[in-house]
């Protein structure tokens, strides 16, 4: 190693970049030549930034959209729309991961965040779930209902990163490829358009708070959570490559695109149109429908994907009762097996239970209720009963709360 020296007349030169050795702080000999140190560090800079382009951006296996479509078929019923939708969606996120490695091309692809329009129980929040489950990638979720500005009693939009960093086991390569899912978005609509005194900490401010983690930015977040104080070390996420799905009931937005539809005016000279039901309207969902709603348009176009989910139907609950791998009829069958008992439905006990749930109005929420209720006490029960081997629930049950009937199978001899 050398030092620079004023003394030396020839003296030697970088090999890299020819810089004389009066030129340079260092100069370091190798077994034929010399390299400086300002060489050095445009090297080594080189190297990590390439090293922290393949950890930030680890290359994803991910499944062509009808193979992503066929995993949700096990576990939603109905709702091929939607699902084709966020297949083609979740697809071409995850290529779009895979491009940014090993393509050069000056071509930038957007994200694609997902927006999903439904009534309570439609399954919004299941295909997030089951999205996150089947690609393996950390998955978090959040009310936006609770969300405000920062600075604000509340909970930071940045927070929602707190929790997919830690469902990512503090991996931050892992969280920066994760799936995060805003519940509720609709009730951080705009209230109105006038221009009020105070703020709307919970609405407006909170879309302007959104908008950069959607499209992707880098935040620093506190890894424990909680408000940032000066000592607490911060991590920084790049939200670049996270997926967001945001979900939402939107009542009221069915009424105003029939409106839009129809001309929105009244009298003799407007023109008459075929009447649609709510499912028909929500399937003509434009993006001016949700700026009406009370969206800002910046917000609306960091979310370019855009689909509903339609109400179900009272064959679309019994088939969610019985037929995807959880079907709730599947798990409390698994739950008296385990206790060595045979779980039993009569067709007129799952009907009054699909009944009920149509009554209520919430979906398949509505079916976990009922049955809950219904299941509770026999459940207490059953695991201390003796000589039992059948439960088998009834309509009387569901409906008017009364016990099951138990059997003993005959033992051959």
């Amino acid at each position: 190693m050398k030092k620079n020296s004023n003394n030396s007349v020839n003296g030697h030169r970088c090999s890299f970049c020819g810089s004389h050795e009066n030129e340079v702080e260092m100069l370091i000999e190798g077994i034929n030549g010399f390299i400086c140190d300002r060489c050095i560090f445009t090297a080594s800079d080189i190297i990590n930034r390439d090293i922290d382009k393949k950890q930030e951006i680890p290359s994803f296996k991910i499944q062509k959209p009808r193979g992503i479509k066929k995993e949700l078929d096990k576990y939603i019923i109905d709702q091929d729309n939607a699902k084709r939708s966020v297949a083609v969606a979740v697809y071409n996120h995850y290529k779009r991961i895979n491009n940014q490695i090993s393509d050069d091309d000056s071509i930038e692809l957007e994200k694609s965040n997902i927006l999903l329009v439904g009534s309570t129980g439609t399954g919004k929040t299941l295909i997030a779930r089951t999205l996150a489950r089947f690609l393996n990638v950390p998955f978090a979720m959040a009310d936006a209902t609770v969300l405000t500005e920062a600075g604000y009693v509340g909970e930071d939009v940045e927070n929602i990163l707190v929790r997919l960093f830690q469902s990512a086991d503090y991996d931050v390569a892992k969280a920066e490829r994760g799936i995060i899912y805003i519940d509720e978005i609709d009730k951080i609509a705009k209230r109105d358009n006038n221009v009020s005194i105070t703020r709307d900490v919970s609405g407006e401010g909170v879309q302007q708070s959104l908008l950069k983690i959607l499209e992707g930015t880098k935040a620093n977040i506190p890894p424990k959570g909680g408000r940032k104080h000066p000592e607490q070390p911060l991590v920084t996420i790049n939200t670049t490559n996270i997926l967001f799905i945001c979900g939402g009931a939107f009542t009221g937005l069915e009424n105003n695109i029939k409106k839009r539809l129809s001309g929105g005016g009244m009298g003799f000279g407007r023109e008459t149109k075929t009447a649609l039901n709510d499912n028909q309207a929500l399937a003509q969902l434009q993006a001016e429908d949700l700026i009406q709603y009370g969206f800002i348009p910046e917000l609306v176009g960091r979310i370019p994907v855009i689909t509903h989910l339609e109400t179900l139907t009272e064959k679309a609950l019994h088939s969610i009762l019985t037929q995807p791998q959880n079907a709730l009829i599947k798990q409390y069958s698994k739950l008296f097996e385990m206790e060595g008992l045979h779980l039993e439905f009569t067709p007129e006990a799952l009907k009054k239970v699909v009944q009920l749930s149509m009554e209520r109005k919430t979906g398949a929420r509505a079916l976990r209720a009922i049955l809950e209720k219904a299941m509770t006490d026999i459940m207490f029960e059953s695991p201390s009963m003796k000589n039992v081997d059948v439960c088998i629930i009834t309509e009387d049950v569901i409906e008017k709360g009364k016990k099951p009937i138990y059997k003993k199978l005959r033992k051959s001899a």
